[in-house]
């Protein structure tokens, strides 16, 4: 399903034709070569176009951003903050409300994950309008994000479990608001990227109810061993885990046997989870019986390292990736593609090439143990330790 303002994953649409933004474009890459990806849909760039251009909003923040100066910071966030405001109220455009709508309703009817009217909620007679409807996660996708060169990694918004239409196109409206924060205003200028012309889409994507999440990079961030894939895992969803909130389970994972040659398992104080009421997510504390537990068994271990390594694969240069896995994994239909690369319940929520050790000059890698033929010799020999 497509049109100017809405492009499904699934549609085979072809990234370097929509404008869609770096988020979304990997999203419909990965969703094409068979990747698990929860299912969603793209907002266009077309439909932030269509709000800056109504009612001379475009003019008013050009006028504001011809002002700016980022030397100085009290003048920086109060532009930023005005121009949030600006967006905000601005009515979105009602073609473009309708492309949104109808796109989350076609998403609620796809599968069994709620039924977008069935969950409890009082979207009454599949109007979604209220706060019935399939949970979802609104993410933003600027055009100058997870460039080979620049990540904007953690930089602009992210909506968790939004449920109903008029929600998800206020969320798509906020997420359009954050290209405008302070810290994204402050990391453009650090790294030399212009202010004006730069543009939004949003990817709204099924909510995954993630048991465990994380990040996994497919080189050693610690000293760019491309033998390597490092995953990073919580419990309940990422967030905490890509923010830096927590610390989390650690592990090492040889990128030939996927493997992991080291384990590090960290007492996780808290958790992000779906609120009892279903509508939006809570903070709660992890019970002592899980705090030290790992939130990875090691074939789930194997199975993020090997969807990791399928998109390093696909891409042709070293990923980081987001993934989560269900809690409550079901059919295709729920979970996305057939888990074809990564594993039943394991998807992948964003991939981003790695911006720092690819791009600096490789040196001659040194053989290590653990690493590939040696760590294989080791395991025949049992000089190495297999997970338990």
């Amino acid at each position: 399903m497509t049109c100017q303002y809405t492009v499904t994953f699934d549609s085979g649409a072809d990234p370097a034709t929509v404008r869609v933004g770096g988020k979304c474009a990997g999203l419909l890459t990965m969703t094409g070569a068979g990747v698990a990806v929860p299912p969603g849909f793209a907002v266009t760039v077309d439909a932030f176009d269509a709000l800056l251009d109504s009612g001379g909003l475009r003019a008013e923040i050009d006028s504001l951003l011809s002002g700016l100066d980022v030397e100085d910071p009290p003048g920086t966030r109060t532009c930023a903050a005005e121009i949030r405001r600006l967006v905000g109220e601005r009515p979105v455009p009602s073609r473009v409300a309708a492309a949104v709508t109808a796109a989350y309703r076609v998403l609620g009817d796809d599968g069994d994950a709620g039924g977008g009217r069935d969950d409890g909620g009082d979207g009454g007679d599949g109007d979604d309008g209220g706060a019935g409807g399939v949970p979802v996660a609104v993410r933003s996708s600027a055009e100058t994000e997870d460039l080979p060169t620049l990540s904007f990694a953690g930089q602009y918004d992210t909506y968790l479990w939004i449920r109903g239409a008029d929600a998800v196109v206020d969320a798509v409206r906020r997420c359009w608001a954050s290209l405008w924060t302070t810290r994204a205003i402050a990391y453009r200028a650090t790294n030399g990227v212009p202010e004006r012309g730069q543009s939004m889409g949003v990817a709204v994507q099924r909510m995954v109810d993630a048991r465990s999440a994380g990040v996994a990079v497919t080189l050693n961030p610690a000293d760019g061993d491309p033998s390597k894939i490092v995953i990073d895992a919580g419990w309940g969803l990422g967030g905490p885990v890509v923010s830096g909130e927590v610390t989390p389970d650690n592990y090492l994972v040889d990128k030939v046997l996927l493997l992991p040659v080291r384990t590090t398992v960290a007492p996780k104080q808290y958790e992000i989870v779906a609120a009892p009421d279903g509508s939006g997510i809570v903070r709660r504390a992890v019970e002592d019986a899980r705090r030290q537990e790992p939130c990875l068994a090691p074939a789930e271990v194997t199975a993020v390292a090997r969807l990791a390594k399928a998109v390093e694969r696909h891409y042709g240069c070293p990923q980081d990736i987001e993934w989560a896995i269900d809690r409550t994994p079901g059919p295709p239909s729920r979970a996305g593609a057939p888990a074809r690369d990564g594993g039943p319940g394991v998807l992948l929520l964003q991939a981003r090439p790695e911006t720092v050790w690819s791009r600096r000059p490789r040196a001659a890698a040194a053989v290590v143990r653990g690493a590939g033929v040696t760590s294989i010799a080791d395991t025949m020999l049992g000089l190495g330790t297999l997970p338990t």
